[in-house]
């Protein structure tokens, strides 16, 4: 196999193949990446057996074949080379890697293709299309609250499912729990499904904000493409909570607050919390929220900023992360908390309301 290309374009593509791979033997066939050179274009394919990877880019094939060949030495040596054209030269088990640009080569022993496991194919498969945008969004709005208990590995993805026309994305590690909604296509139908974060994670860095991206869920496996990339993962088996019952159907108290307030007031407050514990006093009067991290060995810290709330005082102790990391994703000026007692479900979402909004479980306040 023998055949050019230009590096920059192929470090762009290969760079996705690094989180793919996990597996950083060498002597392993699965910290390689597959390259097929045929009718001056290169196929590139990289796996851990669970996500896969593959895409395709324009070459000059003069001798087509194929080979697989360690991706983190490929890389390095890409890296290390000067811009321009570079001509990779595969013979038995050497590969021969010479930049035009300098008088310098390098060779790697490669794996051949035949030991590369077979990649899952979308064919006849039923896609639909959301928007990148919106489907980075929901993404954003989700991916942190998954479960990292593998004793639960059916909560450490993200539950897709369908309600009317609309796609719906749950998380939750059983203390809380994320949701996120948008419209989809009317006639499109697909089985629930969860997806592990990997892949989702690829979306988030990969796709632009443009356009649209397929979608298929169908026999244990999810398909997704975009651009010129095509990402495919097993689906995760079990059986996923009824959130449902965890979303309140009603909340009589609300306070409202300058998210960006919040934001500061929380990383302050911060300073002086225990990370075993993580725990954050809310207490609210009229006009006024109170931030208070519970006293310990070290000390402690007290910050009040403005509020909108009238009724009585009351405290609620929640985790710091589940506040500050939904907050992060939230873009408006305002958000509102709304509960019912201290010790049952406090909903955190933007104001004005949107389609999406995160659920968290109080802790002791004591």
């Amino acid at each position: 196999m023998k055949f050019s290309f230009d590096r920059d374009a192929m470090i762009k593509e290969i760079a996705i193949a690094q989180d793919i791979i996990s597996n950083k033997n060498p002597i392993s066939v699965l910290s390689n990446i597959l390259l097929i050179a045929q009718d001056n274009t290169l196929t590139i394919k990289a796996t851990d057996t669970t996500v896969n990877y593959m895409t395709q880019i324009p070459v000059d094939v003069m001798e087509e074949g194929s080979t697989t060949i360690f991706y983190e030495k490929f890389m390095s040596i890409l890296s290390s080379s000067p811009a321009g054209e570079v001509e990779f030269n595969q013979e038995n088990i050497k590969v021969t890697i010479k930049p035009i640009a300098k008088k310098v080569k390098f060779q790697l022993k490669s794996i051949a293709s035949d030991k590369f496991p077979d990649l899952p194919v979308a064919i006849d498969v039923p896609f639909f299309e959301v928007p990148a945008k919106e489907i980075k969004d929901m993404i954003r709005q989700t991916i942190f609250s998954v479960s990292n208990d593998t004793n639960r590995f059916f909560m450490t993805g993200v539950y897709f499912t369908k309600k009317d026309n609309n796609l719906v994305m749950v998380s939750t590690d059983a203390r809380r729990l994320s949701y996120a909604e948008k419209a989809i296509d009317a006639g499109i139908n697909f089985e629930s499904a969860i997806v592990p974060t990997k892949i989702l994670k690829c979306i988030l860095k990969n796709a632009s904000d443009e356009g649209n991206i397929q979608i298929a869920i169908v026999d244990k496996l999810i398909f997704v493409k975009f651009g010129s990339y095509e990402f495919s993962s097993k689906l995760l088996e079990g059986q996923f909570p009824n959130y449902q019952k965890v979303i309140p159907e009603s909340q009589s108290n609300s306070f409202q607050v300058n998210k960006a307030d919040l934001d500061a007031a929380l990383k302050r407050t911060e300073i002086m919390v225990d990370k075993k514990v993580n725990k954050i006093l809310f207490k609210l009067s009229d006009g006024t929220l109170t931030l208070t991290s519970p006293e310990s060995e070290l000390g402690t810290s007290n910050e009040e900023i403005p509020c909108q709330y009238a009724g009585e005082e009351i405290t609620i102790a929640l985790n710091s992360s589940y506040v500050t990391e939904p907050l992060k994703n939230i873009n408006s000026e305002n958000v509102v908390f709304e509960f019912t007692e201290v010790m049952k479900a406090v909903t955190l979402r933007p104001e004005p309301a949107e389609d999406y909004f995160h659920i968290i479980m109080p802790m002791n306040n004591n």
